[in-house]
C-alpha cells in the first residue's frame, strides 16, 4: 500500500474498469453518433424523418438514458451491488444495440428502451466502484488523475466506434453498425467477467441508516409521481417546450429534482454542506451538457448539412478502397413520407405521399455548382464526432501535467474552479460557430470549411476534460458514503436535462434561419454560467477541503 503511495502508481482496478468502459462507450457513442442521421436518411435505408422529428427522438433518448442511472444507482446501493448491477446494465444494452438491427417499424422503440434501463444500471455503478478503489487513504490524492485515465477511457471508445460505424454502414448497412455496437459491448462484459476476482472486494453495498428514505417511499414519492407529471406534460394542449415528449420529460424531472432537494433539506449539518454543493454543482452543468450534447444534435446537422465534407483528391482513393466515403448523388428519389410515428402518411384518396429531390447534401448548394458527373465521394457525417474524443485523447495528457505543474508551484487549480473555467471555455467554443456562421455570403448557398468544426471541438475540448471527468471525482467526494451512487444518478440527472435542452433546440433547427442565435444562446448561457460558479468559488473550496482535507 506505501508503495503505491510513494510511487504515485495506480492499482490494477483502474486498468480493468478502463477497458470495460471503453468498450461499453463504443457501443454507446457508435449507436448514438449515427442515430440522428438513420432517423434523418431517406436514401439509404433510414426512417426518412426530418430534422425536427428526429432530433426531438434523439434528445429523448439522450436525456433518459442520463435519467435512468437515478433509479439504477438506488437498487445497486441498496438491493443488487455494482457487481450484479453492471452485468444486468450492459446485457440489456447489447441486446438494445442488437435490437436495432431487426425490421419493423416499432423494434426502434424497444430497443431504446432496452438501452435506456440498461445504462442506468451500468453508468453511475461503474463509476461508483471506481470512487471507491480509490477511497483507500494512500490513493486518494490520486481520485482525480484516476477519473481522468478512466475518461481517457471512455474517449478512445469515442474516437474509435466513428470509423467502425462509417466503414460498416458504407459497405453493409445501418444494421451492420449498430451490430457492431452490441458486439462491442459483449467484449467489454467478457473482459470485465475474466477479471471479476479483482472488482469484488470493492463491490460495498451501503446499509440502510435510520435517516435514510425507505425505497417504497422513493417509489411512491419519486416515481409514481414522475409517471403522473409525464402524462399531463403530455396531454397538456399545446406544446410549451415545442412537443408532447419534450413537455412529458420536463414535467417528469420536477419530482426528481424535488427528490434531491429534499435529500439535502433532511441531511444532518455535516452531510448538507456536500450535497448542496453538489446540487449547485449539477444545475449549473446542464448548461455545459446542453452544448456537449449539441454533438449529436445541431452540429450533426451542420456537419451533415452547411459543412464541406470533400477531403483532399490525393486521399480520395485509398479513403474510398477502405469503405471511408460515402456516395451522394444529385439524382432525384423518390421515398414515402412517414410522420413522427412512422406512419405512412397519405393524400385524401389514400395514396402515400411521396417527396423527391437530390441527396440532402445538395439541398443548400446552387444546381450550378453541383457536380458534373452527378455524383459526389464525401466523408461520413459521424466521422466528424470523432474530433472530439481524438482531441481528449491528446490533451488529456497535456492539460494532466499543466494541473500538476500548476500544483509544484503551489497555485493549485481547485476542482471549483476547473467547473468555472469549464463553463467559460465551453461557451468560447459555442462562439466559434457563431463565427463560423458568418464565415460564407449564406450558409443555406455555401458550405463552411470543416476547419470550424475541429475549431469548436478543440476549444470545447479543453473544457469538458475540465468538467467532466472531475465531476466524477467531485461527486465521489462530496457525497455521504450510504448516497454515492444515488448522488451519481443526479450527475447524470444533470446531463440528461442538458440532452434533452439539447435536443430541443436542434428541433428547432428549421424554425431558426439565423443560426447566430442558435449558437448565441448557448454562448451566453455558458459564460453567465462560469461566472456564477466563480463567484461561489471560495465556499465550494472550503467544503472540499473540509471533507477531503484537500481542493
Amino acid at each position: 500500500m506505501n508503495q503505491t503511495a510513494k510511487t504515485g502508481k495506480h492499482p490494477k482496478q483502474l486498468y480493468v474498469l478502463f477497458i470495460t468502459e471503453m468498450w461499453e462507450r463504443f457501443g454507446y457513442y457508435l449507436m448514438v453518433g449515427i442515430l440522428l442521421l438513420y432517423l434523418t436518411d431517406n436514401t439509404t435505408g433510414g426512417r426518412g424523418m426530418s430534422n425536427a422529428e428526429g432530433a426531438d427522438i434523439v434528445g429523448s433518448f439522450i436525456a433518459l438514458v442520463y435519467l435512468t442511472p437515478f433509479i439504477g444507482g438506488l437498487i445497486a446501493d441498496r438491493y443488487l451491488g455494482y457487481i450484479r448491477s453492471i452485468f444486468l446494465g450492459g446485457i440489456l444494452m447489447a441486446a438494445g444495440y442488437l435490437t436495432l438491427t431487426l425490421p419493423g417499424k416499432y423494434t426502434m422503440y424497444i430497443a431504446m428502451a432496452s438501452i435506456i434501463i440498461g445504462n442506468g444500471f451500468f453508468k453511475p455503478n461503474i463509476s461508483t466502484i471506481l470512487g471507491i478503489v480509490y477511497n483507500r487513504e494512500d490513493l486518494k490524492p490520486l481520485k482525480d488523475n484516476a477519473y481522468n485515465i478512466f475518461y481517457m477511457g471512455i474517449n478512445i471508445g469515442a474516437l474509435l466506434c466513428n470509423f467502425a460505424a462509417a466503414i460498416l454502414r458504407n459497405r453493409i448497412g445501418w444494421t451492420a453498425a449498430f451490430s457492431a455496437a452490441g458486439i462491442g459491448l459483449t467484449f467489454g462484459l467478457i473482459w470485465f467477467a475474466i477479471n471479476l476476482k479483482k472488482i469484488k472486494p470493492f463491490d460495498i453495498k451501503k446499509p440502510m441508516q435510520p435517516e435514510d428514505m425507505k425505497t417504497s417511499k422513493i417509489l411512491g414519492s419519486v416515481f409514481i409521481p414522475m409517471i403522473i407529471f409525464a402524462i399531463i406534460g403530455w396531454i397538456i394542449p399545446g406544446n410549451i417546450f415545442g412537443t408532447d415528449s419534450a413537455d412529458a420529460f420536463i414535467f417528469a424531472c420536477i419530482p426528481v429534482i424535488y427528490f434531491y432537494a429534499n435529500i439535502w433539506r433532511k441531511g444532518n449539518a455535516e452531510d448538507k454542506k456536500g450535497i448542496g454543493a453538489l446540487l449547485f454543482v449539477f444545475a449549473v452543468s446542464v448548461i455545459f451538457w446542453t452544448i456537449y450534447n449539441q454533438n449529436s444534435t445541431g452540429l450533426t446537422i451542420w456537419a451533415q448539412t452547411h459543412t464541406n465534407r470533400e477531403i483532399p483528391k490525393i486521399l480520395e482513393k485509398p479513403a474510398d478502397a477502405i469503405y471511408m466515403l460515402q456516395t451522394v448523388t444529385t439524382t432525384p428519389r423518390e421515398t414515402e413520407k412517414v410522420d413522427q410515428y412512422l406512419r405512412v402518411e397519405t393524400d385524401s384518396a389514400g395514396n402515400a405521399l411521396k417527396t423527391m429531390g437530390p441527396d440532402p447534401y445538395f439541398n443548400n448548394v446552387p444546381k450550378d455548382k453541383w457536380p458534373a458527373s452527378g455524383e459526389e465521394k464525401l466523408a461520413n457525417t459521424e466521422l466528424f464526432q470523432s474530433i472530439n474524443p481524438f482531441f481528449i485523447v491528446v490533451l488529456t495528457p497535456l492539460l494532466l501535467a499543466f494541473f500538476a505543474w500548476r500544483t509544484r508551484k503551489k497555485k493549485t487549480v481547485t476542482t471549483a474552479s476547473k467547473f468555472a473555467w469549464a463553463l467559460i471555455i465551453s461557451g468560447l467554443s459555442a462562439l466559434v460557430m457563431v463565427i463560423a456562421t458568418m464565415s460564407v455570403p449564406s450558409i443555406y448557398q455555401d458550405k463552411t470549411s470543416a476547419m470550424w468544426l475541429w475549431l469548436t471541438y478543440g476549444i470545447f475540448t479543453v473544457s469538458e476534460i475540465c468538467l467532466s471527468p472531475i465531476g466524477l471525482s467531485f461527486v465521489s467526494k462530496l457525497a455521504p458514503p450510504r448516497l454515492g451512487a444515488l448522488m451519481m444518478g443526479g450527475w447524470f440527472l444533470s446531463t440528461s436535462l442538458g440532452g434533452k435542452i439539447a435536443g430541443v433546440m436542434a428541433s428547432f433547427w428549421d424554425k431558426i434561419p439565423d443560426k447566430r442565435i442558435f449558437f448565441g444562446i448557448i454562448a451566453f448561457a455558458a459564460l453567465l454560467g462560469g461566472l456564477l460558479i466563480f463567484s461561489k468559488v471560495k465556499s465550494l473550496n472550503q467544503i472540499v477541503k473540509d471533507k477531503t482535507g484537500s481542493v
